[in-house]
């Protein structure tokens, strides 16, 4: 009975070890560029840069709002397209191929709501006010720097109508207790089942917080030419532009 016990609040201990750590490294990390209190402040984010992909630079402007708002455009080939787009009910997208904005799916737009809206600008900042959970899974090496790995679960998203656990693994450096690496589960789609892997870098300060300029992830590395906090913005770039209608034939008089 007594080696029972022990074994309980050993684990008791551990577990409690492991939260209390991961929250350690994540006021750390909070502290280190640029304080909680700041980082609450924040309204939103603007960032300008290039994606690099097949010899080529294609210029980006992603933007990040407190609210859940956001949009990616891309400007290709003497056009721009929105991509990811959320204006606060839906979720959209340019079809590249006909160049009109298509509604993304009802279990997409939900899965966004319910983990997404809430990460500005870091899941990290109020995650158990959201009902996530992080754990300290222990050290591991990488992009040749010694880490923390922690876990981040949220809410389970939606996939084809069933409920899966929505879970990425952060790696924050062990010297500056900043994030340079994250990996998650792709959920659907041709790659169904492979882990996804970003990375961050080039980590500078603006308006006394500190942001990563360099990032790489599926798309390609994408470098950060300019970043602008609390921008002015336009509330018709979000919204879903309108399908033009064909006007209805003419009929020729007799």
């Amino acid at each position: 009975m007594k080696n029972i016990l022990l074994v309980l609040a050993l684990a008791f201990f551990i577990g409690n070890y492991a939260q209390t750590s991961a929250d350690d490294i994540l006021d750390n990390y909070f502290e280190n560029t640029g304080g909680k209190e700041n980082w609450q402040k924040l309204e939103g984010i603007k960032m300008i840069g290039n994606v690099s992909g097949q010899g080529m630079e294609i210029p980006i402007e992603i933007l990040q709002l407190k609210d859940g708002r956001q949009y990616v455009k891309i400007s290709f080939q003497g056009k721009e397209m929105m991509q990811g787009v959320y204006n606060g009910k839906v979720l959209w997208n340019t079809n590249f191929m006909t160049q009109k904005a298509e509604e993304m799916t009802t279990e997409q737009t939900e899965n966004f709501k319910m983990n997404q809206v809430k990460d500005f600008p870091s899941p990290f900042l109020n995650y158990k006010e959201n009902g996530y959970q992080v754990e300290l899974l222990g050290d591991e090496t990488m992009e040749g720097a010694e880490c923390y790995k922690i876990k981040l679960t949220q809410k389970p998203v939606l996939v084809d109508g069933k409920e899966e656990e929505s879970v990425s693994f952060y790696y924050f450096d062990k010297e500056n207790y900043i994030p340079i690496a994250v990996e998650m589960e792709i959920k659907s789609g041709q790659m169904k089942g492979q882990m996804m892997k970003s990375t961050m870098s080039d980590y500078d300060e603006v308006g006394g917080l500190y942001f990563p300029f360099s990032l790489t992830q599926m798309g390609g590395p994408l470098s950060i030419e300019k970043i602008e906090l609390n921008p002015e913005v336009d509330a018709v770039m979000f919204e879903m532009p309108k399908e033009e209608e064909t006007p209805p034939p003419v009929e020729e008089k007799k």
